[in-house]
């Protein structure tokens, strides 16, 4: 099929409402187990009787504790949204704020607090920290079973090795959306560009894991737009607004656009969307596609980081 502007063909992934499901069945798991309702029978058959099956559990709430160093105006407004959504599905807020200028040990000081407290059972280091920190350091002083971030270097490892664990929030929530819209992963030709540890590379073995074919790009990739127009399904995160135009696009292909950059427009993703709507199957906007996703999958990972701190240990197999 030929490019033919002003013909628009894809389908929109909604990410906003996808992520209100998601945060719907966190609510409603968080209200369980606090014991402020009865058994919801949506979730009898993902955890059935888990907290009348766990002592302990009945009663207790998860607990998130962001970290915000500083007072850079967008962490803030990042953090911010982090707490609002905690509250919203009834997870407790154990939020730290440290002036900045503080040591980088009082940070590490504060870490190892929470890594010890029972009451949390997630931290987020909102990053980047201030540039006289080593933000990656810190990052890996947090307890993996809490990492509800997945980015320490111990999580990295569990993904790669194809373990479980707590995982990217952003990365999974792109998994999720390919899930709610049904696009088939296994024997798929995937490309990722971007390698980041944020998006990239997490994002990649997760489509390996799912056995897709996979090709990550990056900047010294040849022929960036040839690659690209093989892929069933792409996903473009590198930050550099409306990288992806139609040339890159394969007909009838999943485009997620994970990138976005404020301009002189307004935000705009990596993804030239009227472009690429043409010639793809399905597409996310920006915003309203990976964004909300990052949040809702924040949310899960601190319930499940709950549930796996408050569950017995269990015997090894012989």
């Amino acid at each position: 099929m030929l490019y033919r502007p002003g013909l628009m063909t894809a389908a929109v992934i909604d990410g906003k409402a996808v992520a209100a499901r998601i945060r719907e069945d966190v609510a409603r798991e968080v209200s369980e187990l606090a014991g402020l309702t009865g058994r919801t029978p949506g979730l009898a058959g993902r955890t059935p009787g888990l907290a009348g099956r766990t002592p302990g559990l009945a009663g207790r709430t998860p607990g998130l504790a962001t970290v915000l160093v500083g007072d850079d105006p967008a962490s803030a407004v990042y953090v911010a949204g982090k707490r609002r959504a905690c509250a919203e599905v009834g997870i407790a807020d154990l939020h730290r704020h440290l002036a900045g200028g503080v040591p980088e040990a009082r940070v590490a000081d504060l870490l190892d607090e929470l890594n010890g407290d029972p009451a949390v059972n997630g931290i987020l280091l909102q990053l980047p920290v201030p540039d006289y920190m080593d933000g990656a350091a810190l990052t890996a002083r947090i307890a993996p079973e809490k990492d509800v971030d997945g980015l320490t270097p111990i999580s990295a490892g569990r993904l790669a090795q194809g373990a479980s664990g707590l995982r990217p929030c952003t990365p999974t929530g792109v998994i999720e959306l390919l899930d709610a819209y049904e696009v088939e992963l296994e024997g798929a030709e995937a490309v990722v560009v971007g390698r980041s540890n944020l998006v990239g590379r997490p994002v990649a073995a997760m489509l390996l894991e799912r056995n897709a074919t996979v090709t990550c790009c990056h900047s010294r990739t040849r022929d960036l737009a040839g690659v690209c127009a093989r892929a069933d399904v792409l996903i473009a995160a590198v930050g550099v607004p409306g990288l992806i135009g139609a040339e890159y696009v394969k007909d009838g292909a999943v485009v997620i656009d994970v990138g976005i950059s404020r301009t002189e427009d307004g935000l705009r993703g990596d993804v030239d969307f009227e472009a690429a709507a043409e010639r793809a199957r399905l597409i996310t906007p920006v915003p309203g596609g990976v964004g909300p996703m990052t949040v809702a999958m924040l949310l899960r990972n601190t319930l499940s980081a709950f549930r796996l701190q408050a569950l017995p240990p269990q015997p090894a197999k012989r």
